[in-house]
This record gives C-alpha cells, structure tokens and sequence, in this order.
C-alpha cells in the first residue's frame, strides 16, 4: 500500500480535535476526510444527542459499529466518534486503511474544551461524569492506537507536525 492509498484513523476522546486536525491534515496531506459521527448523523436523520435521548446510548454505539464496519475509505483522513473503540470489530475494519493515531488528551485538557458534555451526544452511560468516561475509553484508546500522540499543551500546528511525521516514520518502519 502506498502512502497515498493509505488512510489516518484518529481516536480519541471528545474534545481531543479529531474532526479539526483531520480537517487539516486532510489538507496537508492531499487526502479526503470523513467524519464519522456526519455519517451516523446523515444515515439517521438526527443528531447523535437525538439517538441518544430516543433510543439509548447502546444503540448510538450499534449504528456506529455498523456504519464503521461498512465503511470503505481508501486515502482518506478518518475522524471516529470517541466511541469507536467500544467495537473491536470496527477497530479492526478501520486498521485495514492505516494506522490508527490515538490524540492523547489530559482529564483536565478535556474540561478546559468540552462545555456541552450533556448535549454532545456521547454514548455514555446515563450520569456518567467526563472522569469515568476517560478512564473507561483511555485504556481501549490505547490499546488499539498504532501511534500515540500527546496533544497537551501542544498548537494544532505542532500536533499536525507530530501526526505527519510520526506517520512518515511508521510507514518506513513497515517498508524498511
């Protein structure tokens, strides 16, 4: 695969900038970009908060394992919903386009940027606080992350600069 057939997955929790450093990196790298929770939201009808409020949040994380399960998006930057990685099936789905770059946040990062935690749609259990949410996914997010990035006190230049060349450096490794 060359790297211009290859595709970036970003995980992470909500918050961490997935959709607007995929958005850049999309533009950095001459790739398309796709936002999975668009996806979910344009196959419903209706906003992830409306999923979670009509239907529950286990049934926002069925749509997404399917909706990423048939995904197919070659040369692409891929933005997951921060409950990607809730499905290993998905997981694996995803990790056959490229690596998967987990956007490592701090705890208090998060609550410096997430001011509609109860409004954003997250599949979470009912009066789950943003500290058990972190802790639940902060493990997966690891374990399925091909590389990590510490995104804290870092602009979005020098994130976007650390994800390029961190993905140039995997892609020789795998050549080499």
């Amino acid at each position: 695969m060359s790297p211009f057939d290859k595709s970036l997955i970003l995980i992470g929790m909500p918050g961490a900038g997935k959709s607007t450093l995929g958005i850049m990196l999309a533009k950095a790298l001459a790739k398309d970009f796709v936002d999975t929770d668009v996806l979910i939201q344009l196959e419903q009808g209706k906003t992830l908060q409306d999923i979670v409020d009509s239907e529950g949040y286990l049934t926002l994380r069925e749509i997404e394992e399917r909706v990423l399960v048939n995904t197919h998006y070659p040369n692409h930057i891929i933005a997951t919903g921060g409950s990607a990685v809730y499905s290993d099936k998905a997981m694996r789905h995803l990790r056959h386009f490229g690596p998967i770059v987990f956007l490592d946040l701090s705890l208090n990062e998060l609550r410096l940027r997430i001011n509609d935690f109860d409004t954003r749609g997250l599949a979470r259990k009912p009066n789950q606080s943003l500290e058990e949410l972190y802790n639940e996914r902060r493990e997966l997010y690891q374990k399925y992350a091909s590389i990590t990035i510490d995104c804290n006190g870092k602009s979005q230049q020098d994130i976007l600069a650390e994800i390029i060349y961190e993905e140039a450096e995997a892609y020789t490794e795998k050549d080499a």
